[in-house]
């Protein structure tokens, strides 16, 4: 068995704290060895409760010749020049999506690791829910046949309470409603399952609250292998995560019982051509662990990560669309 791979975490906040409990349940794979965060308050408690030593800056950890890999789980407009400088420090790079908010910016991240000799990673996890990757298996083998469509919704109201100051919610960190903090996932699953996009129109209002950059956004995708998506973010409703591919063989319909962050199951929904419509729960998983241990053994050499660079090069591209699109009303080309 190798070794664990010994990586900083940079950020801990909600999500940098809930990377910290999911790894704490595959330490032969991977090893939190410093963190790094601002904020003295959250810091103290962090080293406190988990005896990992923390400090304020980046470049503290890339300096310790004991970290492999970086986590960053930052403030989106911060990647660009984090990965840089990771990449420059010869350590291995996760990062928290979106990886970039255009496609010059997921182009650079992916030159500079690569250039490295380094691998790249996202927090693209979705594709780890059992569902989801029995679902791009039964693709990747034909078995939906030609595939037609994807419908995905991914909302929740988690966001209201914060502060309107809060960078979740800033101009430059989420310009588009929920679609940085949820519908990039989605994104990055349209990609995944139907190839490039080709065009995007897409719609973005404040209907259900004060959220300074609106609290509901769906766009419509067309891709360059023909087929077209629907997805759609919310920001002020209950939550929902679903998502449906339709093919000329088969349609699946998806649906989370409960956010990924306490993650409680799916309900599966298909149907084969001539066939009855069929039901299956799937039990709990935890994606959000695999796809680090994921990134760890690709380290390793175990394997390749499965999120390819050319398709989060594709997802940043239709991310950056999406936003022009949203500020508009107007059809944009990629």
């Amino acid at each position: 068995m190798s070794a664990p791979v010994k990586v900083a975490l940079a950020g801990l906040g909600w999500w940098g704290q809930k990377i910290t409990a999911v790894l704490q349940a595959a330490p032969q794979d991977v090893t939190i060895v410093r963190a790094v965060e601002p904020n003295a308050e959250v810091a103290c408690a962090f080293e406190a409760a988990h005896g990992i030593p923390v400090t304020a800056d980046l470049d503290t950890a890339l300096a310790d010749p004991e970290v492999e890999a970086v986590l960053l789980v930052t403030p989106h407009s911060l990647h660009a020049a984090q990965i840089a400088a990771c990449a420059k420090a010869g350590k291995h790079v996760s990062c928290e999506k979106p990886l970039a908010m255009t496609r010059a910016g997921a182009e650079a991240a992916v030159a500079a690791v690569e250039g490295a000799g380094l691998i790249l990673a996202t927090g693209h996890e979705r594709r780890y829910e059992p569902p989801i990757a029995a679902l791009i298996e039964a693709v990747d083998k034909g078995e939906m046949g030609r595939l037609m469509q994807f419908d995905a919704t991914f909302s929740h109201d988690k966001f209201l309470s914060l502060d309107p100051t809060n960078w979740r919610l800033g101009a430059d960190d989420a310009p588009a409603a929920g679609m940085t903090a949820t519908g990039i996932h989605l994104l990055d699953l349209a990609v995944r399952l139907m190839g490039p996009a080709k065009s995007v129109v897409a719609s973005c209002e404040t209907l259900a609250s004060s959220l300074p950059q609106g609290d509901t956004i769906a766009a419509f995708i067309t891709f360059e292998g023909g087929g077209t998506a629907t997805i759609a973010a919310n920001l002020a409703m209950p939550f929902v995560s679903r998502c449906t591919l339709f093919g000329s063989e088969a349609w699946v319909d998806i649906r989370d019982r409960a956010h990924v962050e306490a993650p409680d199951g799916w309900v599966v929904t298909s149907a084969r051509k001539g066939g009855k419509i069929e039901v299956e729960e799937v039990g709990p998983a935890e994606p959000v662990r695999d796809n680090i241990v994921a990134f760890a053994r690709a380290i390793r050499g175990q394997g390749s990560y499965p999120i390819t660079t050319g398709q989060m090069i594709d997802t940043a591209a239709l991310l950056e669309a999406i936003v022009a699109s949203s500020r508009t009303g107007e059809r944009v080309m990629l």
